[in-house]
């Protein structure tokens, strides 16, 4: 018996339980993924499910765990035809969010390949994963490269390793399951797509609740294998649940009407392409299978809509998920078929085996306390904008304004070659990208450059004895590829939100030109950071986090009034600068100044005090970009004096946008280099 947490003891959460449950009874839903805050037991939940899903029949002795009813045909432990069948219990397999392409999707020996036609191949997570589940914590954090090899093998079902002409496949259909903290940064589209369901989950406010779930993993920890053993009934009867509904999977009947729901609720809310509706349909089958009953209906699938829907209707990063219940209740209601009324329960009543299938079961626990509502759990935390602070520009300061419509802006970029973070900005040494030479490979050889390896081999192949057509490799003779891609940056805002800036047009103007930029550093895949100043100092208002939804609640609140302490704002900046250049030496910055120019305090000569700060940011060859935000028939310019103390480029917010003038980025290039042979 397993000592994890078991399931049936993780307190409220229904609809996290719910969604993992209807996975366990139909894996075609999709998957989960799993958004909230840290500690409300996300990972602890998903790895108890493990536990409840049936065992797997597969081929003996085969490392890609091949059904014996049908063997893949192409498997490399392959051919499995006169193999004898076994049985192993249901693998859940974590994905690291720093694993190697080569950890993912296994590894290749070059060199045997090469010098004796073999492949040698050692599988790698995704052969471990199928028939099973695949599980990636902070899934949000996981590097691009992984995310492409990960959407892949969802997409096809199998795993392909391909070097340099010598290819393994074989199947990978897993269960995908994530979770993620949406203040650390979101996910992919394409990624989000992938996930079948989405759950949001948020710490009980319930004194009651928390009490039972303090409770509860305090005699976890002081005992696992005796807190397991006291759950032990509870989580049989959820395995036999499982099982049952699986069983009558095949059976039930997704009539027209339900269909016609389906289909129209996805139109109203404008989801992309098909793939919700498949969803939908499949997960108000597994409800219906999970209630008992044989025949789906408007609350399967209303319920399948608030699993299925609320991650595939934003339309931008900065859109909150979620379903609009009012609008869903109409559109089910409008397409409702004549014959659709809600079903007889079954024996037990809606709470048990026959009834809905809306709330998993759960038991009352050894204490014999049963859990509070948990509605106060599952819903998302009031989401309306704080009050505007007080802050130090006293009486003059104004209430934060309203953001402009965001556009599309020319690409900033940080000149020179980096080898950062994989990203979407910057000119960077990275794993992934076009071949730019070859060098000898230090440690283990992970992207071989052919054309090198065997122009170093060539020249010693008498001397090694050569008789046949098989070129004589060594390991001396393999060369590493060195490609060329993109990197994400440290993008920092120094956003002046002085009483300069107040006239309301103007700064909802600036504040639209900076949420168009947040944008950018999403799609870019950049961290960023935010610093405002005001009155008579600075502060960072959000430290660098790869959360631009974050950045941008935090731009929408911003007041304004008060002087212009610009020097302050630069040494903030300089500050936070230095501490990330501790913490990731690899990742370059790109510091963006939102201002009019003007320094009208912190000190007796704030003109020259903000000289002094921005000559600080040049002696250290940061790249920068000041964006002008002076309006009006005359112009004094001093943003353009600021960007030449910076070394930068100075743009105003008409130049930001990408269809106005070209040659943006080539100016901050040019300025860039020009500074550094100077």
């Amino acid at each position: 018996m397993s000592n994890r947490y078991p399931f049936t003891a993780v307190v409220g959460m229904d609809d996290l339980r719910l969604a993992l449950l209807l996975n366990a009874v139909s894996p075609a839903v999709g998957g989960v993924l799993v958004r909230g805050e840290k500690g409300t037991a996300k990972s602890t939940a998903v790895r108890a499910l493990a536990d409840l899903l049936p065992e797997v029949p597969v081929v003996a002795g085969c490392r890609f765990s091949c059904d014996p009813a049908a063997p893949d045909p192409a498997c490399p432990d392959g051919p499995h035809e006169t193999a004898p069948a076994a049985s192993r219990p249901a693998r859940m397999v974590e994905l690291p969010v720093g694993a190697s392409e080569d950890r993912l999707v296994g590894a290749l020996d070059i060199e045997r390949a090469l010098a004796e036609g073999v492949k040698a191949f050692e599988p790698g997570l995704l052969a471990d994963a199928h028939r099973g589940i695949l599980y990636v914590d902070e899934v949000n954090l996981l590097h691009d490269h992984l995310i492409d090899l990960l959407l892949d093998a969802a997409a096809m079902g199998s795993s392909y390793v391909e070097r340099e002409g010598v290819s393994v496949r074989h199947a990978a259909r897993f269960l995908l399951v994530g979770t993620m903290n949406p203040e650390e940064g979101e996910l992919r589209p394409q990624l989000l797509d992938r996930f079948g369901l989405t759950v949001e989950v948020a710490a009980s406010r319930e004194p009651e609740q928390r009490v039972e779930v303090v409770r509860r993993r305090l005699a976890y920890d002081d005992d696992p294998a005796a807190f397991a053993a006291r759950w032990a009934g509870d989580e049989t009867a959820l395995r036999e649940r499982i099982v049952a509904a699986r069983e009558l999977l095949p059976s039930i009947v997704l009539g027209d009407a339900a269909l016609l729901q389906i289909a129209a609720t996805c139109a109203a809310f404008e989801v992309d392409g098909m793939r919700a509706d498949i969803v939908m349909a499949r997960t108000a089958t597994a409800l219906a299978a999970w209630a008992g009953r044989t025949e789906v209906t408007s609350d399967d699938v209303r319920q399948a809509a608030l699993l299925a829907l609320p991650h595939r209707r934003r339309r931008n990063p900065f859109d909150a998920p979620g379903l609009d219940e009012d609008k869903l209740d109409e559109t089910l209601e409008q397409f409702k078929g004549e014959d659709d009324e809600d079903p007889d329960p079954g024996p037990e009543g809606p709470g048990g085996p026959g009834g809905g299938g809306g709330v998993p079961p759960q038991g009352e626990g050894p204490e014999g306390t049963a859990p509070q509502d948990t509605a106060s759990q599952d819903s998302a935390p009031d989401d309306a904008p704080a009050p505007a602070p007080q802050g130090p520009g006293g009486a003059g300061e104004r209430a934060a304004v309203k953001a402009a419509e965001p556009f599309r802006t020319k690409m900033l970029s940080v000149p020179g070659l980096g080898e950062g973070a994989s990203g979407r900005r910057s000119r960077a040494r990275t794993e992934h990208g076009r071949t730019t030479g070859a060098v000898r490979p230090r440690g283990a050889l992970t992207k071989l450059h052919l054309a090198a390896t065997v122009h170093a081999a060539a020249p010693h192949q008498k001397a090694r004895g050569r008789t046949g057509p098989g070129l004589v490799v060594r390991r001396d003779d393999l060369r590493q590829a060195t490609r060329e891609g993109r990197e994400g940056n440290l993008v920092l805002f120094a956003v002046d939100a002085s009483g300069s800036m107040a006239a309301r047009q103007r700064m909802s103007a600036v504040k639209g030109a900076v949420l168009s930029l947040l944008l950018d550093a999403y799609q870019r895949r950049d961290k960023v950071g935010l610093v405002t100043f005001r009155g008579r100092d600075a502060e960072v208002a959000l430290p660098p986090t790869s959360s631009v939804d974050a950045a941008a609640a935090r731009l929408e609140q911003l007041p304004t009034g008060g002087r212009t302490p610009l020097s302050a704002g630069l040494l903030k900046a300089h500050d936070v600068l230095r501490v990330e250049r501790l913490r990731d030496p690899s990742r370059r910055p790109l510091l963006v100044v939102v201002t009019d120019g003007r320094a009208t305090g912190g000190g007796a000569d704030p003109v020259a005090l903000a000289a002094r700060a921005a000559r600080l940011h040049a002696a250290e060859g940061t790249a920068a970009v000041v964006v002008d935000c002076e309006t009006g028939p005359v112009r004094l310019g001093l943003a353009g004096d600021l960007a030449r103390e910076l070394g930068g480029t100075a743009v105003t917010l008409d130049e930001l946008r990408a269809d106005s003038i070209a040659g943006l980025v080539r100016d901050v290039q040019a300025n860039h280099s020009a500074r550094r042979a100077a």
